[in-house]
């Protein structure tokens, strides 16, 4: 059992590490993380998720503030309309989702097992996302700030509602919707996007306080690990090409998706 929750803490370092590297990616391995390694209960998950990732990029977010690269007027178009999706899903929709989902013929689909589908699913898009990557974009590009006002608030509601059901940060939509939508160049909006992904989640978890019971020591201590991998990955961004490795990243989350899928349809 100790073996288990220091693999658990271990990969807490990882998700840490990963979005210090490329500014995303790693809160998409926080809830699996939380619910194969350390056995919690997918729904509760999703809560410690938004806690974790909200924490960790509120941090890495200050490494980008201090070099001018966050977009404050564009955070907050964006974010508005996502703060209230969020706060909304966490609050009134997750707990009134039915349990089961689906029951059909003795096919039943539980609460648990549509979260993680769902959850799978988002990562295979997250996964094309990264594998596909955005060769269009060049990362010290200075460009006019652009505002498509009412595509972003409307990506900002859909990411909310998606990181309210399953507790990810959403970065692999928000970056692509502030480079397509705001004109923003690659490096400032990944910081604005750390800004954006800490806010929201942190406010989507208040959401969370009075319906579950939170363990606040495990919580705060993988957070805590998650911050010093940021650190780490920030670190290392330096010296490693950030293309081969978000590439890379993206594949694995592609099989991890594969492999949620394919074990949550085994056990029904």
């Amino acid at each position: 059992m100790e073996i288990i929750v220091f693999v658990g803490y271990a990969a807490a370092v990882v998700i840490g590490v990963s979005l210090g590297l490329i500014g995303g990616g790693g809160s998409i391995l926080t809830v699996p993380v939380l619910v194969y390694i350390l056995g919690i209960d997918p729904i509760l998950a999703t809560a410690y998720s938004l806690f974790v990732v909200g924490s960790t990029s509120l941090v890495g977010s200050f490494t980008y503030m201090k070099k001018q690269l966050v977009d404050y007027k564009t955070a907050l178009v964006f974010a508005i309309p996502s703060f209230i999706a969020v706060f909304l899903t966490r609050k009134f929709i997750v707990p009134a989702l039915p349990d089961p989902f689906f029951d059909m013929a003795g096919l039943e689909i539980t609460k648990s097992i549509g979260i993680m589908v769902f959850f799978a699913l988002i990562m295979l898009a997250a996964s094309y996302s990264m594998i596909k990557g955005n060769g269009s974009v060049n990362d010290d590009e200075e460009t006019e700030v652009k505002f498509n006002i009412p595509l972003i608030a409307v990506e900002g509601i859909v990411v909310g509602l998606i990181t309210g059901i399953v507790g990810a940060g959403g970065g692999f939509l928000i970056i692509p919707a502030l480079v397509l939508l705001a004109k923003l160049p690659m490096k400032m909006a990944v910081g604005t996007s750390l800004l954006i992904i800490a806010a929201k989640s942190l406010i989507g978890f208040l959401g969370d306080v009075t319906n579950q019971t939170i363990d606040w020591k495990m919580l705060l201590i993988f957070t805590g690990l998650s911050i010093i991998g940021i650190f780490v990955g920030s670190s290392l961004s330096k010296r490693i090409n950030e293309k081969a490795l978000k590439k890379g990243f993206g594949w694995f989350v592609l099989l991890m998706g594969i492999y949620i899928i394919t074990k949550e349809l085994m056990s029904m």
